[in-house]
């Protein structure tokens, strides 16, 4: 009863939910496509960098991480078996069974076990260049990733930047008049870029420590095994 009764009300000659309908604004939505191309081409230039250095990071992210956690995995009884071996005079067995693994440890424990025979600063020498050949190859691609977290912030502030010289030429060209929709929607669109260079940074960033902290897992292990293969070529002669 009410409401029908305030739904016939009029105000000047027009009904009430009329008037309330032109009252409540309309809710202005924007596309990802209008908030790059607002930015003119420059904004578009950059949002299109960001979105190559993304696709790249995760890329690299998702590989490293892929090849790290394969280089990880070490057999169980492996040391054991290489000191068996070595013990009995079974240098060829030895041998096969670093070839038979593929981990950085067991491709430089086999370094050394070919290097049997010789001098063991020669064969300490030859494990050691060999693991640092194995670490470089763990951090591939990892200064790249580096450089993306630090560069995509400042490449997103470039954006923000271009976005507001756009809008303070607008001004200019209007004679000095400060149209409050223009410059709104302009810092809106500038502050996009600098959003996304943030969130390509960040995920650049943590995806960079992460993979680090992982290869220095391994390479604590890889110098432990080195040390074990030391000791193990000193024991026949004590």
């Amino acid at each position: 009863m009410i409401q029908n009764f305030l739904l016939q009300i009029s105000v000047g000659g027009t009904p009430v939910a009329e008037v309330a309908e032109a009252v409540v604004p309309e809710e202005k939505t924007l596309t990802v496509w209008q908030l790059v191309s607002a930015g003119g081409t420059g904004g578009a230039i950059v949002m299109l960098t960001l979105l190559v250095l993304s696709i790249l990071a995760v890329y690299i992210i998702v590989e490293r991480f892929m090849v790290i956690k394969q280089a990880s995995k070490e057999e169980l009884n492996f040391m054991n078996q290489i000191k068996d071996n070595i013990l009995d005079g079974r240098i060829d067995a030895a041998n096969e069974l670093c070839q038979s693994n593929d981990s950085p440890i067991a491709r430089m424990i086999g370094k050394g076990v070919s290097r049997i025979g010789k001098p063991l600063s020669d064969i300490g020498t030859a494990v050691e260049n060999t693991g640092k050949l194995e670490l470089n190859k763990l951090e591939k691609n990892l200064s790249t990733l580096a450089t993306i977290s630090g560069a995509a912030p400042m490449i997103g502030f470039l954006g923000t930047v271009i976005g507001m010289i756009l809008v303070f030429h607008k001004m200019a060209a209007g004679g000095g008049g400060v149209d409050l929709q223009t410059l709104s929607d302009g810092i809106f669109t500038a502050m996009v870029t600098t959003v996304a260079g943030l969130i390509v940074g960040i995920l650049a960033y943590v995806g960079y420590n992460t993979l680090v902290a992982r290869v220095e897992k391994i390479v604590f292990v890889m110098e432990a095994r080195t040390m074990e293969f030391l000791d193990i070529l000193h024991e026949p002669a004590v």
